[in-house]
């Protein structure tokens, strides 16, 4: 009985990985669209038509994808039937997150319109559908499970381990690079002035909240690229909570640096514009520093 019992948590626990590998995969390569304001009218004008001619072709897509690696950790032999399942359970993560966000972003309301709703959610989960099914082919764990690999790792660990300020200054870095280049791109565009004015002080809160929880999920919590690994390095705020938080307000600075370069704001504007506009710039560019933190 408790081998069962503990065989189902196993199960669920693998499950739940699955879940966090795929969503953090879809938020790395479909946040950029996710704040791109001609994919949002193109789903509001949506005819029912190119909403389910859309669906089709992300579900081929998806489908040819897991048919080779998918969101899940590798395995071979991969029935159709599974794929199937698997294509499924993708693009349900892609349609979940993708409504969250936009509904933190303000996109989504209770004044919009059903047929608004359904095309701005289709349209956007594409991309962010995609990157679920690419979680392990371009962030898979590439730490190798062989317990010799492992072990000769361990013994090298003290020899090859920098200091903890030059671990320290390695990452922050890493996600300073990571940040500003996801701002960089998203910051000159007029999306953040037009979701900044439409955000209040909850839902800002609640963006700060989302971007702690995704970052944390990215490097800690996906098993992307060396995991372990990145839970033993040494620094001054090598805590999960800690490095999160520090590596969030770094990329806050990123961001508000990005949107003063491109005049976005100035100097002579209040402190809440700038924070305001930070603040939803700060979800891109946090999910970019942990993409820079888990590159090192």
């Amino acid at each position: 009985m408790k081998v069962a019992t503990k065989y189902k948590k196993n199960v669920w626990a693998r499950e739940i990985n699955d879940i966090i590998r795929g969503a953090c995969g879809g938020f790395l390569f479909g946040i950029p669209l996710l704040y791109t304001m001609e994919v949002w009218w193109i789903g509001s004008l949506a005819e029912p038509r190119q909403i389910m001619t859309a669906i089709a072709l992300m579900f081929i897509a998806v489908f040819l994808l897991n048919q080779t690696e998918g969101f899940r950790k590798r395995r071979r032999n991969l029935r159709n039937y599974e794929a199937l399942i698997d294509t499924v359970e993708a693009i349900a993560i892609g349609l979940v997150c993708s409504t969250l966000v936009l509904l933190l972003l303000r996109e989504l309301t209770f004044e919009t319109s059903l047929r608004e709703i359904l095309g701005k959610i289709i349209f956007e989960s594409v991309p962010f559908t995609l990157g679920v099914a690419l979680a392990n082919q371009f962030l898979g764990d590439t730490s190798n499970t062989n317990a010799e690999v492992q072990a000769s790792y361990q013994a090298n660990t003290a020899k090859h381990n920098q200091s903890e300020l030059h671990a320290t200054l390695s990452d922050m870095g890493a996600t300073l690079i990571g940040a500003t280049v996801i701002a960089f791109n998203i910051a000159p565009t007029d999306e953040i002035p037009m979701l900044a004015a439409a955000v209040s002080p909850p839902w800002l809160l609640a963006i700060i909240a989302a971007s702690l929880v995704i970052s944390y999920g990215i490097v800690f919590q996906a098993g992307f690229s060396d995991q372990q690994k990145r839970r033993q390095q040494q620094g001054i705020f090598q805590r999960p909570s800690s490095e999160t938080i520090m590596s969030y307000l770094l990329s806050l600075l990123a961001g508000a640096f990005m949107l003063w370069f491109f005049q976005k704001i100035t100097f002579d504007d209040p402190w809440t514009m700038w924070l305001e506009h930070t603040l939803v710039l700060g979800l891109p560019a946090t999910i970019g520093g942990a993409a820079g933190r888990l590159a090192i």
